[in-house]
């Protein structure tokens, strides 16, 4: 947030949804009572720096570094904050002084700040552990403002797929060998995971919409939600239909592979370096796409999501919640959680980042992909993403890029390589270009040989640099 926005907020004062903390040289024990509070009520804006009369006092520089990461941590302990969160405290000067900003979204789920359940009001935080009414006119809103969180008492633990339960379980291991997922058994997965909850307005209890969204065998999902689909398309030639199509109707895990196996199938992925390392800067951006379009979609909204490669644009939409309206910028873009229990299921298994990283990602990779061009994403109550993918769209090269590219096919190739593999490697499809214009010369040139030097068409035909080459000087 820039310093004008937060002296507009220091200004008005606090509130119910403004609250100042002084915090000149260690945080107050009371910011995290109000993080749960505007967690459980409408979310809201926390100034530390600032006393309760709006005047800015500042905190300490040489105690800001241990501040932040005192926020952090706690943030992330379920301890402090159950169930935890993500937030990252912004750094703004204002006036020669030092305050940090933290913006704390709505959850979709009932907070407890050190055991106990905080709400807002107009007054401040207020807790409401032990006023039953209060508590469970709390988890009622919730739940009927988060559809992933609805309750279907009578599916089973049956009814979902152990087989993706599984695979989840080396997902996360993957990411983080010591995930406490890794270890629980199914139920204490799910119910870590909050796919198994309790309403407290009819009694119910049992797996929530997000539990068979993620996991659920095909006919329960269709059962529960019959208008649930995912219409990938491919609209090049027959601009009427379609040249390919993939009718989607599984769970998340699956239609997230299944969209970016659509994605690898029809879009190019350009030869591109990031620090010496190779990136796909295709998988890259539509990874975010992709992962976007399932977990922050309206679910129970009877839009059919659509995934459509054109000839100069990929556009991707699907039904949303709007916290706005119109073009999002990324400068001054707030990222609100529509799913929150999807989204932090995703990114736990490593299939999406941080609330808001993604989106920067996304403009920074799009810009090199389309070779400037930035994306579009448009929020309304259909959200749309539109990634422009011209016929420039490989970055431009320069003579050192191609030395660049050229010196990674040749340590890639210091094992034998097939023609399809190093053609593969270098993003190209082009069969006839790229045997032209980069395998002949570098075979010519003496950068590399033939594994079978007789038989130059041979099928079993393979590649190597000269670091392979005995007899190379």
């Amino acid at each position: 947030m820039i310093s004008e926005q937060l002296k507009s907020i220091i200004r008005d004062g606090e509130g119910l949804t403004v609250e100042f903390k002084e915090c000149r040289t260690q945080i107050n024990r009371d910011v995290y009572e109000t993080v749960c509070a505007f967690l459980n009520r409408n979310g809201g804006h926390i100034v530390l720096g600032v006393d309760d009369n709006g005047n800015i006092t500042g905190i300490d520089a040489d105690a800001l570094p241990q501040i932040k990461k005192d926020l952090v941590t706690a943030l992330n302990n379920p301890q402090i904050i159950n169930p935890p969160l993500y937030i990252l405290p912004e750094t703004v000067n204002i006036e020669g002084k030092i305050l940090l900003y933290l913006n704390i979204p709505e959850s979709s789920q009932v907070h407890r700040c050190k055991g106990k359940i905080f709400d807002r009001n107009e007054d401040g935080d207020l807790d409401v552990t032990n006023h039953p009414d209060a508590v469970a006119h709390l988890y009622i809103r919730k739940q009927s403002s988060f559809s992933e969180n609805r309750i279907y008492p009578y599916v089973r633990l049956e009814d979902l797929r152990t087989d993706l339960i599984q695979r989840v379980r080396k997902m996360v291991r993957a990411e983080n060998p010591n995930h406490p997922w890794a270890t629980m058994n199914d139920e204490e997965l799910l119910s870590s995971a909050r796919l198994y909850q309790h309403d407290y307005q009819t009694g119910k209890e049992g797996y929530t919409l997000a539990a068979i969204l993620l996991l659920g065998k095909d006919e329960v999902i269709q059962s529960v939600l019959p208008h649930f689909k995912t219409d990938a398309i491919l609209r090049r030639v027959n601009l009427d239909r379609y040249d390919d199509r993939d009718d989607i109707r599984t769970n998340l895990i699956e239609s997230y592979d299944r969209l970016m196996a659509f994605v690898a199938k029809h879009l190019p992925d350009p030869f591109y370096l990031e620090k010496d390392q190779r990136i796909s800067l295709r998988d890259h951006i539509f990874r975010e796409v992709v992962t976007n379009m399932l977990i922050h979609r309206e679910y129970i909204n009877g839009f059919p999501a659509k995934f459509i490669i054109g000839t100069d644009q990929v556009v991707a939409e699907n039904a949303n919640r709007p916290h706005g309206h119109g073009r999002i910028n990324p400068s001054n873009f707030t990222p609100y959680p529509k799913n929150p229990v999807i989204a932090r299921f995703f990114k736990e298994i490593g299939r999406a980042d941080e609330l808001g990283s993604g989106v920067r990602n996304l403009y920074n990779y799009t810009r090199i992909y389309s070779g400037g061009a930035d994306p579009q994403l448009l929020e309304g109550d259909i959200f749309k993403i539109i990634v422009p993918v011209t016929p420039q769209a490989t970055p431009q090269a320069t003579p050192q890029a191609e030395n660049d590219k050229i010196s990674a096919l040749l340590e890639y190739c210091i094992e034998p390589r097939s023609r399809e593999e190093i053609q593969e490697f270098m993003g190209l499809k082009d069969r006839k270009h790229f045997r032209l214009e980069i395998l002949n010369p570098l075979i010519q040139e003496g950068k590399l040989f033939l594994t079978i030097p007789n038989k130059p068409n041979s099928p079993n035909q393979k590649y190597y640099s000269h670091l392979k080459d005995p007899n190379h000087v």
